[in-house]
């Protein structure tokens, strides 16, 4: 019976016996699943397509989408800064290359030697030319933090309504020069003695 079935079996698939044999087995020349071949061409046809699309057409990379997005993600960190004080060593050292101390200069007696006088040798406000700080460390970072928030208890204005951010830094990069710098004139001591203060 057995033999029978084989028979039938070849004989209903005849028509896709190769002409060849290995070692008396012959191979039946078996169609691949249609769902196969379908997925095969679509995959050719967005080949195609995906090829003209970035390579012809131009369209946006993922490197691009990510290039974009960053600076996207960028923009909202500097906006968080901007609206918290929160000092960005980066952009303040990018400042200070850009002519940062002269800038810095120019918008600190447009704005701070009423309280400050002529080289920050103090008036109202304390000296800044001494090792000593007020509310500060000394650092650009406290010193920034300062500037952008003020010390309205102390009559130290909130500058952040007043000067734009990159003024605000500029006029750190400034103060920064004037420590320990012991202009003559200068008024007595405040604060807290910072000796290790690095100048930036």
């Amino acid at each position: 019976m057995s033999d029978k079935t084989d028979l039938h079996i070849e004989e209903d698939e005849k028509h896709i016996l190769l002409d060849h044999s290995y070692d008396g087995i012959q191979e039946l020349d078996n169609p691949l699943p249609s769902w196969w071949k379908l997925t095969f061409y679509l995959g050719i046809i967005f080949a195609i397509f995906y090829f003209i699309l970035y390579q012809v057409m131009g369209a946006p990379t993922l490197r691009d989408e990510f290039n974009k997005e960053w600076a996207e993600i960028v923009k909202l960190q500097e906006k968080f800064n901007l609206a918290n004080g929160k000092f960005d060593e980066v952009k303040f050292l990018a400042i200070v290359k850009d002519d940062g101390v002269k800038k810095g200069q120019l918008v600190f007696e447009t704005n701070c030697t009423p309280c400050h006088k002529d080289k920050g040798i103090g008036d109202i406000g304390p000296n800044l030319t001494d090792e000593y700080w007020i509310n500060s460390k000394g650092t650009p970072a406290t010193n920034y933090t300062i500037v952008f928030n003020g010390v309205p208890d102390k009559g130290m204005p909130t500058w952040s309504q007043t000067l734009s951010n990159d003024e605000i830094y500029q006029v750190v990069s400034y103060v920064q020069t004037l420590h320990n710098t012991h202009q003559p004139g200068g008024k007595a001591p405040q604060g807290e003695k910072i000796e290790d203060e690095v100048k930036q």
